[in-house]
C-alpha cells in the first residue's frame, strides 16, 4: 500500500457527500476518471473499512467480556459440584445412621419406660437435634443440586454466546480484510501523478473545512487540560509515528479508538473501546469548549475518533496505511465531541 498517499484523513467537503450504503464494489479504476471521483471512491472505501473495523472491535470487546463470564461461571460450577459432593456425603452418612438405628424404640416410648425420665428427656433433646440436623442436610443437598443445575445451564448458555460471538468476529475480520484489499487494489492501480493530485485535492478540502470552522467561531479558545486530560494527551503524543493497524490497541500499532481508549486508560480513566461507544456513553461537550484530552467523533455513524490536543488540532491514528499523527480538527466530517474526564465540567464560562 502506498506510503505516500493521503497523510491526512477524509475531508469534510468531499467525504460528507459519500453515502455509506451497503458497500458496493468499486469499479476497476479508469485512468481517465476525474481525480475528484477517485478521491471519493477512496474515501468511501476507507470509511467503510473503518466502520467494519469498529464493528469488529465491538465484537472483540464483547467476546473478551464473555470469555471472562464463562470462566467465572465455570469456577462457580466447580465449587457448586464440590458442595454437592459434600452434601451427598452428608446425606449418605445420614442414611447409614438411620439404617443402623432402625431397631431403636420410639423416643416417646423410651421416656415412658425410662427409670430416670429426666435423663430420657435429655436424650430426647439430643434426638431432636439429630432430626433437625437431618432436615438441614436434606435441605443442603436439595439446594446444592438446584444450584448446580442452574449454574450448568448458565455455563452452557454463556459458552453458546461465546461461540456465536467468535463466529461473528471471524466474519467481521474477513469483511475488514476484504475492504482493505479493495483499497489496496485501487491504490495500486493509480499512477504517481494521480496519487499526487488526489493528495493535493484532499489537503485543499481539509484546509477549507478548517477555515470554515474558524470563520464560524467553532474552534475552541485555548483551554488548559485537566490533570487526567494532560496525561492522556502525553500518552497519545508519545505514540506519534506508530502505524495504524485495524483492531490494534498498542503498544506498537493502533487503530483510531485503540489509541484514544489506551490513552485514557493510561490516564487512569478507562473508557469504552470503540468510537461508537465512546460517543454513546461519554458526556457531550460543544466544539468551542474543547480542552486537550477531549475526543472528537467523526461521521454520522461515529466510526472515527481523534483526541483534541489544542490549537485546533487533534492527534489520531488516521486510517490503514497511515501513522499516528497530528492533524487539523476538521480532517473528517465532525459529528461532535465528548469528554472522558469525569472531574472536568462539560461546559465552562467563556
Amino acid at each position: 500500500m502506498s506510503g505516500t498517499f493521503l497523510r491526512l484523513a477524509c475531508t469534510a467537503a468531499v467525504a460528507a457527500q459519500a453515502a455509506l450504503a451497503p458497500v458496493p464494489c468499486v469499479a476497476a479504476p479508469n485512468p481517465q476518471r476525474p481525480v475528484s471521483q477517485l478521491l471519493t471512491d477512496l474515501q468511501q472505501l476507507y470509511r467503510q473499512t473503518e466502520q467494519a473495523t469498529e464493528s469488529y472491535n465491538a465484537t472483540a470487546d464483547k467476546l473478551k467480556r464473555q470469555r471472562a463470564e464463562v470462566s467465572r461461571l465455570e469456577g462457580e460450577l466447580t465449587r457448586a459440584r464440590l458442595a454437592l459432593q459434600d452434601s451427598r456425603t452428608d446425606a449418605g452418612r445420614l442414611a447409614r445412621r438411620q439404617y443402623q438405628g432402625s431397631t431403636e424404640l420410639d423416643p416417646y416410648v423410651r421416656v415412658l419406660l425410662a427409670p430416670d425420665p429426666q435423663h430420657a428427656l435429655d436424650e430426647g433433646h439430643v434426638i431432636g437435634e439429630l432430626a433437625r440436623e437431618r432436615a438441614r442436610t436434606v435441605n443442603r443437598l436439595a439446594a446444592a443440586e438446584k444450584r448446580q443445575d442452574t449454574l450448568a445451564r448458565a455455563a452452557r448458555e454463556a459458552l453458546d454466546t461465546q461461540l456465536t460471538l467468535a463466529d461473528r468476529q471471524r466474519r467481521q475480520r474477513d469483511d475488514v480484510q476484504g475492504r482493505l484489499g479493495a483499497v489496496e487494489r485501487l491504490l495500486a492501480s493509480l499512477t504517481p501523478d494521480q496519487l499526487a493530485a488526489i493528495a493535493r485535492l484532499e489537503q485543499q478540502g481539509v484546509t477549507e473545512a478548517q477555515d470554515r470552522l474558524t470563520t464560524a467561531g467553532a474552534l475552541p479558545d485555548n483551554r488548559s487540560a485537566s490533570p487526567a486530560g494532560a496525561r492522556a494527551v502525553r500518552y497519545a503524543m508519545d505514540q506519534l509515528g506508530k502505524p495504524y493497524r485495524w483492531g490494534a490497541q498498542g503498544p506498537n500499532a493502533y487503530d483510531c479508538s485503540g489509541l484514544t481508549s489506551q490513552a485514557w486508560s493510561h490516564a487512569g480513566t478507562p473508557i469504552p473501546r470503540t468510537s461508537q461507544e465512546q460517543w454513546a456513553r461519554l458526556k457531550k461537550v460543544p466544539l468551542n469548549r474543547l480542552r486537550p484530552g477531549d475526543l472528537v467523533i467523526y461521521f454520522p455513524e461515529a466510526t472515527h475518533v481523534a483526541m483534541y490536543v489544542g490549537a485546533g488540532r487533534v492527534v489520531q491514528a488516521p486510517r490503514p496505511g497511515g501513522r499516528v499523527t497530528v492533524s487539523p480538527l476538521a480532517s473528517f466530517p465532525i459529528l461532535g465531541a465528548v469528554r472522558p474526564d469525569p472531574q472536568a465540567p462539560a461546559t465552562e464560562p467563556g
